[in-house]
């Protein structure tokens, strides 16, 4: 049996981060992707037939990766600061709407608040823009060091109002507390529900935690776009992993894991059975836990271990379907995923032939989809949104969150198409919860979702989206829709979460152990030699390499 030091489970930016650090630090390092490309959810691909332009299939923004994982790698990387952070307009009133520009001085942002009957929040907007400034000053440079305790997090901060208000209070009482006007609360809100299934007054603080992680990356909360797309970040932690010397499989997909330090994986050539000292998981923990009651033969053809079976899922879901036909079939369907995490996202791809008009006659497109174009988000939406999902129906209107990458970045279109006018949207419907794949199956799901996010697009525009959106070399429309079903068939993510599950409080709380190297990093199993690297680690959400620095760094602590 061929040993390798590490071997790594999944080759997303997470797995490739853990496998360059380890490689470059002298480690026999293995990754195992079962796809024939490495990448994961950050991927750029040729989504339409015949057309020369390469889009972020799926994750396409970047806050949370640290300049520090950034220098260490080397990693040649540029970034693009959007000048305007958000457009909103008003339901009720498509004609107007709030922009909220970078650049603008105190006069201009107390004028973009007044035209949505607003101006009575500008003072509380500049306030929360100061007190997410200190939870990122604070709190974003713990993330690439061993996890502080809640205490020593809280003392970062150094401020109890701050503190009490976004992580002890649920979102939605703060946001009220501080706003008035429901447009302005949606678009704060907004942070705290993206690929989160939750109400805002959810006393789980499951919107905190959400929105915590997406107002601190880079120690500013700035969404940036990348030069190249989302490829153009695993393509260089894959460049910098190789030149270090790691093994990188594709088509290799692995089968089962042993915690004594044991991988069965399958490529073209057959099965295979690698011996590891350690196993970093850059996959879902559900999937984890299926790889373990999976198992493999240990390093020495030992008995599996124990702790195999106790972490393992239910291999029968409690009321199996011939044991009790009475059942409804969406009933059924509800007990299969006790054990699995709940996506809530659509992500819609298109390309247009220009961008479309706007029904406000004083926002210019190119200002409104440089940044984050809310449709139909305010708060009483987004609560509205939530209710209508969790009773089983797609929510009407459907909040959706939409940028143009092309604006900021043309380089991912040919310069035929740039020449043309052409350019990309990208949407990312809220509220589109799994569950929703219970009433309708996988296809209609799809297209009822594209429906409603285009249906949502046209209650704010002049025109309908329709009548821009580009063809392919078939004459079909370039529009490509992802629902959760679709990223748990692609991306082998349980429920379609887009965070592997929920997220984490990026500390220690009390009572948890931090005894072991994979303890205080925020990586640990039930298992000494297996440790997560991916998104479910304590820290691991988004696109930020922080779960495969951090599992890196458990693992080379723990080595001496």
């Amino acid at each position: 049996m061929r040993a390798h030091d590490v071997v790594i489970l999944g080759g997303g930016h997470n797995g490739l981060t853990a496998a360059a650090y380890l490689a470059r630090a002298g480690l026999d390092v293995l990754l195992l992707e079962r796809d024939d490309h490495l990448g994961g959810a950050a991927v750029s691909a040729e989504a339409f037939e015949g057309v020369d332009a390469r889009l972020s299939r799926y994750s396409y923004l970047v806050s949370l990766l640290p300049a520090r994982i950034v220098d260490e790698l080397g990693l040649e990387l540029e970034l693009v600061r959007r000048r305007f952070s958000s457009y909103t307009p008003d339901p009720a009133d498509p004609a107007r709407g709030l922009l909220v520009d970078r650049d603008a001085d105190d006069a201009a942002l107390a004028a973009a608040f007044a035209r949505v009957g607003a101006e009575a929040d500008v003072a509380a907007w500049r306030e929360l823009g100061a007190d997410t400034g200190r939870l990122a000053t604070a709190l974003f440079p713990t993330l690439t060091e061993p996890l502080p305790t809640r205490e020593e997090a809280r003392a970062l901060v150094g401020d109890d109002r701050v503190w009490r208000g976004f992580v002890e209070r649920p979102l939605g009482e703060t946001v009220d507390a501080r706003f008035a006007s429901d447009l302005v609360r949606g678009v704060v809100a907004t942070d705290g529900l993206i690929g989160t299934f939750t109400s805002l007054d959810d006393p789980a603080l499951d919107a905190n935690r959400c929105f915590l992680y997406h107002v601190i990356g880079g120690g500013t909360g700035d969404w940036d776009v990348p030069v190249g797309g989302m490829g153009a970040v695993t393509g260089e932690l894959e460049r910098v992993a190789r030149a270090a010397g790691a093994t990188l499989l594709t088509g290799a997909e692995a089968l089962g894991a042993n915690p004594a330090g044991s991988v069965r994986y399958r490529d073209a050539s057959g099965e295979h059975l690698v011996a590891a000292g350690t196993i970093l998981a850059n996959v879902a923990p559900a999937v984890l836990d299926r790889l373990l009651a999976a198992g493999a033969p240990g390093p020495e053809a030992s008995a599996p271990d124990a702790g195999a079976e106790a972490s393992a899922p239910r291999t029968q879901a409690p009321f199996a379907e011939d044991r009790v036909p009475s059942v409804p079939p969406v009933v059924l369907e509800r007990l299969r995923h006790l054990d699995a995490p709940e996506g809530a996202q659509v992500k819609v791809n298109l390309l247009l032939t220009r961008l479309p008009r706007l029904r406000d006659p004083e926002v210019a497109p190119e200002q409104a989809f440089a940044g984050t174009f809310h449709i139909n988000e305010l708060e009483s939406q987004l609560e509205g949104a939530f209710r209508s999902a969790a009773r089983g129906a797609i929510p009407d209107p459907l909040p959706c969150e939409i940028y143009c990458h092309t604006l900021s970045d043309p380089t991912i279109l040919s310069p035929e198409l740039v020449a043309s006018g052409a350019h990309t949207l990208t949407v990312f419907g809220l509220h589109a919860a799994d569950r929703l794949g219970e009433r309708f199956g996988a296809d209609e799901l799809r297209e009822r979702l594209q429906q409603a996010v285009l249906d949502s697009l046209d209650s704010m525009l002049a025109e309908p989206i329709a009548d821009v959106i580009a063809r392919d070399a078939s004459g079909r429309p370039c529009i490509e829709t992802k629902t959760t079903r679709d990223l748990e068939a692609a991306l082998a993510m349980p429920g379609g979460h887009i965070f592997h599950g929920p997220l984490s409080w990026p500390w220690a709380e009390p009572g948890r152990p931090l005894a072991t190297a994979a303890e205080r990093w925020g990586v640990a199993t039930a298992h000494e030699r297996i440790l997560l690297c991916g998104s479910g680690a304590v820290r691991g959400g988004a696109v930020s390499g922080i779960g495969g620095q951090n599992a890196a760094m458990a693992v080379l602590e723990a080595r001496g």
